[in-house]
């Protein structure tokens, strides 16, 4: 400052003695002599310096989306020579430019001197081996500028860029070309064909196309095709590819893929190039399916979701925040044949490469679930992350049911009710025909020409696309709305059955029931003030006890004939000579009793096995068709109404109901001994016609124990059974047990059922298991969860003593008494669907304290009941008031009953 401002000349020894600022530190230093140390170590880290402005120049520091201008991975780069580049290097260190983090570390002087050993300087000339050497660097500088053209990758370059990265340890090269690759949908395209497939097109090339054509070469367009089509090395697929869901059509070598990915995923550089171009990739292919139709003119197009969909490491947390959900929503766009084209080729994966799926798209789900405060304002249905991977979810569910144990053959046993017209009531309220019918086939199924019913046993099994955090946040009410009048502006998770539990769809089912009631009760009332008539709004059954089931049958064989619709009105039944009102209770009784007298041993409709503990038609039975109607409308009514009945029929009933016929893994589970010996007929390797001597034709015993015998065949008294006949005759031998001997009772029974359910979701929404869970409930039975359920009133708490007692004796209780309690508590001794927890138990006080017995006010089937024990005398109500709603109503005396050493025992 002195010198600038001429206050004096200092003089040299003075400036040396000066002390400056630092600009690096701002910190006051004395100027000295450097060391030769020092200036060493300076020299150093500016060469190192140097050196990585070099290689950014040049290489690139692997982004292939950099934004640093004076990086060669930036998109708008301009490429360098290398004299270009050193001169830039400079002039950079000079400026202190931005050097982008993870540049090369790699010195430059190993390109030149790594193949120079000290004994090539001993025994060749310095000017011969740097010729040499250059060559050396030559051809590395080929190698790598013949990858920047590739427009699409096999395994064979893949493994060649490979082992180039591996020589020079930088990855650069290859982070470059997946990132150019994987985030263009017209190269990923044409990347990994099968190889095969490469060759047939080379076949289709003009005769005048020059012999050293080989794979990869520049794309040439077939003139010699009709239509001028391009060959398949373009996005467009030429004659010689078939246009065929078929998996073996498929163009992309997938096992070549999956070996390509084993090998890229080891490196996370390349996996964060492939993070970076899914996202990419994602937006441009949705744009594609959605205006530009790419599958349409490109069937190959479906091959960019099958390359992305073999990476294993999709489910994890880098791809699940935004390159997953971008993928999932532009997956959403392909057209239905597209995805039945994918589900054909994906029920052809083993069972792991199915579960990575499923994984997939469920941590997804669960991740955005989670990570989401849903409400009644913002509902889980208006996310479009958990809505595109429901859909594509629901893909790998198809996949998984055509890739199990199918039964393709159709069973023709529906009611014809279905199809009935609108009567006068509902041609007056004008009624939504979308309303009445619902989405009974989904698209999906028709274009597949395949039912869900037809898969006997999955892939995967079913429990595992239920997602349980989906479940908990899911407005039901919300989305039984959507299902029935906006499903075409607003998704219905309901449309995707499999992803919720047996209890979400029964809440679905029971809004539906109940709708369909007010919708009954609403036409009577319109037809009342229209035709001035008094039409009973319920459907009312006053039955005698000692006739209830001649009284029922004349009743609803009259309501079935006149009016069938009536059966869809809600349920209210009446004892003659009784007082009650039918709260629920009244009709659970009423399906008790007539279950336990249809299914009477004596009556002769059913037969009983001893072994299974289950029923099965009788197809020697005396009662007519009536009788099984009645079942049938039984089973449907108590659906209908939200019952729960004591019946024990084995699966293959609840699959014929479905429209199913019954087949030979059935028989496993009503008939296993027969199916044992079945089974060991088609195992035997022996001689089957000499070593069992058995013939088509077959007998039995009725169930009085007359011996019946039936020909499976014309004269099959002389038709032996052989190795060759044996698979016929095991067919045809369980078509008459499960179908043919039981077909009249079992015909009068499935119309008695879809006289009540026809119009009902009930098949779209339920497994043939489901709807036996359904009907029947649970057998298992967690009173743990029922107490942490329970609600409590009238001064009653979770802590009160009388509370206290009241759990811990339940608990105590052995099982057949447990299920005594919950018979006189909710009618039935049986968990509903969703277990003892979705029962709503509400323990309230019943008057002040007494010793007076309980004088049931409910209408439910319960008796005058005491519980006396060593801890408190209680008196105990028992009233059901809304759906799985339940009052227990106590009067407790404030003096104990000892029993000596009762131990706590009930009395």
């Amino acid at each position: 400052a002195g010198v600038g401002t001429g206050r004096g000349r200092l003089s040299a020894r003075l400036l040396q003695r000066t002390r400056m600022t630092s600009p690096d530190t701002n910190v006051a230093v004395r100027l000295l002599a450097r060391s030769p140390a020092s200036l060493k170590r300076k020299r150093e880290a500016a060469k190192q310096l140097i050196e990585g402005y070099y290689c950014q120049l040049t290489k690139g520091c692997g982004n292939e989306f950099c934004a640093n201008g004076n990086c060669a991975s930036c998109p708008g780069f301009k490429q360098l020579d290398n004299n270009q580049a050193a001169a830039r290097a400079l002039e950079l260190y000079r400026t202190r430019a931005e050097l982008c983090v993870g540049w090369p570390t790699k010195k430059l002087r190993s390109l030149l001197y790594q193949n120079i050993s000290h004994d090539k300087f001993k025994h060749k000339d310095l000017k011969s081996v740097a010729e040499n050497d250059t060559d050396v660097i030559c051809s590395e500088k080929q190698k790598q500028d013949s990858f920047q053209d590739i427009s699409y990758l096999t395994e064979e370059k893949v493994n060649e860029i490979l082992n180039v990265c591996n020589e020079t340890g930088d990855f650069s090269l290859l982070v470059r070309v997946i990132g150019r690759i994987f985030s263009s949908a017209e190269k990923l395209v044409k990347s990994f064909r099968k190889p095969e497939m490469q060759k047939t097109c080379l076949n289709c090339l003009p005769k005048n196309t020059p012999a050293d054509v080989e794979k990869g070469d520049k794309t040439i367009t077939v003139f010699g095709c009709e239509d001028s089509v391009p060959c398949c090395s373009q996005q467009k697929s030429c004659d010689c590819l078939a246009q065929s869901v078929k998996p073996e059509d498929v163009t992309v070598d997938v096992k070549s893929v999956q070996r390509v990915y084993r090998k890229l995923l080891l490196h996370n550089r390349i996996e964060t190039a492939l993070i970076n171009a899914l996202m990419y990739l994602s937006p441009d292919v949705e744009c594609d399916l959605s205006y530009h139709n790419a599958y349409n003119r490109d069937s190959n197009y479906l091959n960019v979701f099958i390359i992305v969909m073999e990476n294993h490491n999709l489910h994890s947390p880098e791809y699940l925040e935004s390159a997953l959900p971008m993928f999932c929503k532009a997956m959403c766009k392909l057209p239905l044949s597209a995805q039945a084209n994918l589900i054909q080729l994906w029920s052809t994966y083993s069972s792991n490469d199915t579960r990575r799926m499923i994984e997939v798209f469920q941590q997804l789900i669960t991740y955005k679930v989670i990570s989401n405060d849903y409400s009644s304002r913002n509902l889980v249905n208006e996310d479009d992350v958990v809505v595109a991977a429901t859909k594509c979810l629901k893909l790998v569910y198809y996949a998984n049911l055509l890739g199990g144990v199918l039964t393709l053959e159709n069973d023709d046993e529906e009611s014809s009710q279905e199809t009935r017209e609108r009567n006068l009531q509902q041609n007056l309220l004008i009624e939504d025909t979308n309303y009445k019918k619902g989405p009974r086939v989904d698209p999906l199924e028709k274009i597949l020409n395949f039912k869900t019913i037809d898969c006997c046993r999955p892939v995967i099994p079913y429990d595992e696309f239920v997602n349980e955090s989906l479940n908990n946040v899911l407005a039901v009410d919300k989305d039984y709305i959507f299902f029935k009048v906006d499903s075409e502006k607003k998704f219905s998770f309901l449309t995707c059955p499999f992803l919720l539990t047996p209890y979400t769809k029964s809440q679905g089912l029971y809004y539906d029931n109940r709708i369909r009631m007010f919708s009954e009760r609403r036409i009577t009332v319109l037809y009342n003030l229209v035709q001035g008539q008094q039409v009973q709004p319920y459907l009312r059954l006053k039955v005698r006890r000692d006739h209830m089931i001649d009284d029922a049958l004349v009743r609803l064989e009259m309501i079935a004939t006149e009016n069938p619709s009536d059966l869809k009105k809600q349920l209210y039944v009446e004892f003659e000579g009784e007082q009650g009102v039918d709260e629920g209770g009244v009709s659970k009784e009423f399906f008790q009793l007539v279950v336990e007298e249809i299914f009477n041993p004596d009556i002769g409709m059913f037969t009983y096995d001893s072994y299974t503990k289950q029923f099965w038609f009788n197809p020697t039975s005396f009662e007519n068709d009536g009788q099984f109607t009645l079942i049938g409308i039984v089973l449907g009514l108590a659906i209908y109404n939200h019952c729960i009945l004591d019946v024990h029929f084995p699966m293959v009933v609840y699959r014929k109901l479905m429209g199913k016929k019954g087949t030979l893994e059935d028989l496993a589970d009503s008939h296993p001994v027969l199916y044992r010996s079945l089974k060991d007929v088609l195992e035997y390797e022996g001689n089957v016609e000499e070593d069992m001597m058995i013939t088509f034709k077959v007998s039995y015993n009725d169930l009085f124990g007359v011996p019946i015998t039936h020909n499976l065949k014309e004269s099959s008294e002389d038709i032996p059974v052989t190795n060759q006949n044996k698979k016929e005759f095991v067919q045809l031998y369980t078509n008459y047990i499960l179908n043919q001997s039981v077909e009249k009772q079992f015909r009068a029974f499935n119309r008695g059922f879809h006289m009540v359910t026809n119009e009902s979701p009930l098949k779209y929404l339920f497994r043939p298991e489901e709807i036996e869970q359904l009907i029947c409930g649970s057998k298992n039975l967690d009173f743990h969860a029922l107490e942490e359920a329970t609600e409590y009133d009238g001064g009653f708490t979770k802590e009160s003593r009388i509370v206290r007692d009241f759990w811990g004796i339940t608990h105590s209780l052995p099982e057949e008494q447990k299920r005594q309690f919950l018979q006189f508590t909710t009618g039935s001794d049986r968990a509903p669907v969703g277990g003892l927890g979705k029962i709503k138990l509400i323990i309230t006080k019943n008057g002040p304290d007494s010793d007076r017995k309980h004088t049931d006010k409910a209408a439910t089937n319960s008796t005058d009941t005491e519980i006396q024990n060593s801890k408190a005398q209680t008196n105990l109500g028992s009233q059901e008031t809304t759906n799985n709603t339940y009052v227990l109503q106590c009067t407790a005396t404030s003096r104990l009953l000892y029993q000596g050493q009762a131990e706590g025992k009930a009395s």
